[in-house]
């Protein structure tokens, strides 16, 4: 085998890439000065706009001062008075508020107390309003008590009353009236309206009791009769009827009332000469 001299390349190959670096070398020089003088060019733009806009600044704020000068002349004032006024206005500005702020914890105050008054009413109709309903409560559990019972003649139900109050109800129907009473054992006959009554026997234990009614004449036993108890009779011109209800029977005493027609009393005169029945 024949050797192969080995003495860097041929000389073509060489010479090729000489061409090429030097082509490089030269490429990158032109490259280098073009970017230096875009770098110029922009440095110059730059310093040129700078330049333009401090100018537009300085010219703006010439004339911003100029127009402000022109506003104190037109206003009489120096720069000197205008803080000085502006100072005042503050201060005027700042009393206002403290007023505003004084005036504003006053309202607060007066709508409190007002609020307190309102609600002391508001209780005081509500406690009325109570007071209204317990009273109304009362009058209906009264009313209620008023009791129907069988009267000894007609054997229908009666509306009675039991007690004093039960009985005001009765009279404030207005339908009849009504007459209370207290007898005593073995005295004169108590006169009410046209008629008289006379007690003669009482029986505590029992609650039983028995009286004379006497009217128009004639003496009407009411024998071993109990409180509560309807006792009733006709009398009068236009044989009314009448009503007695003992209440309550002690030792010696009954309490009750008589019911009669209304005005009865005023229309006819008693009469008290008694007869056995």
């Amino acid at each position: 085998m024949s050797e192969v001299p080995h003495d860097g390349g041929s000389p073509v190959v060489r010479n090729i890439l000489m061409v090429a670096g030097v082509v490089y070398l030269i490429g990158t020089m032109i490259f280098m000065v073009m970017a230096q003088g875009r770098m110029n060019d922009m440095e110059k733009k730059q310093t040129a706009a700078q330049a333009e806009l401090a100018k537009k600044m300085t010219e703006s704020n010439a004339q911003m001062k100029a127009q402000l000068n022109v506003l104190a002349d037109r206003a009489g004032m120096n720069h000197k008075e205008l803080s000085k006024k502006a100072q005042e206005l503050q201060a005027k500005e700042l009393e206002t508020a403290t007023r505003l702020k004084a005036d504003e914890e006053t309202t607060k105050q007066q709508i409190g107390a007002v609020n307190s008054e309102v609600t002391g009413v508001k209780g005081e109709v509500v406690k009325v309003s109570a007071d209204v309903t317990d009273t109304k409560n009362d009058l209906a559990v009264t009313k209620g008590k008023l009791d129907h019972a069988i009267g000894d003649l007609n054997k229908h139900s009666e509306l009675i009353a039991t007690s004093h109050d039960e009985l005001e109800m009765l009279k404030h129907r207005g339908d009849r009236d009504y007459f209370e009473f207290t007898l005593q054992k073995d005295k004169t006959p108590t006169h009410l309206s046209i008629v008289s009554l006379q007690l003669k026997k009482t029986d505590p234990k029992k609650s039983k009791f028995t009286l004379y009614v006497l009217a128009e004449d004639k003496k009407i036993e009411k024998k071993d009769r109990t409180i509560n108890e309807p006792l009733q009779f006709y009398t009068g011109r236009d044989r009314a009827l009448f009503e007695v209800v003992v209440n309550s029977v002690d030792k010696n005493t009954v309490t009750g009332y008589l019911s009669t027609p209304k005005n009865v009393a005023s229309t006819q005169m008693p009469s008290h000469a008694p007869s056995s029945q």
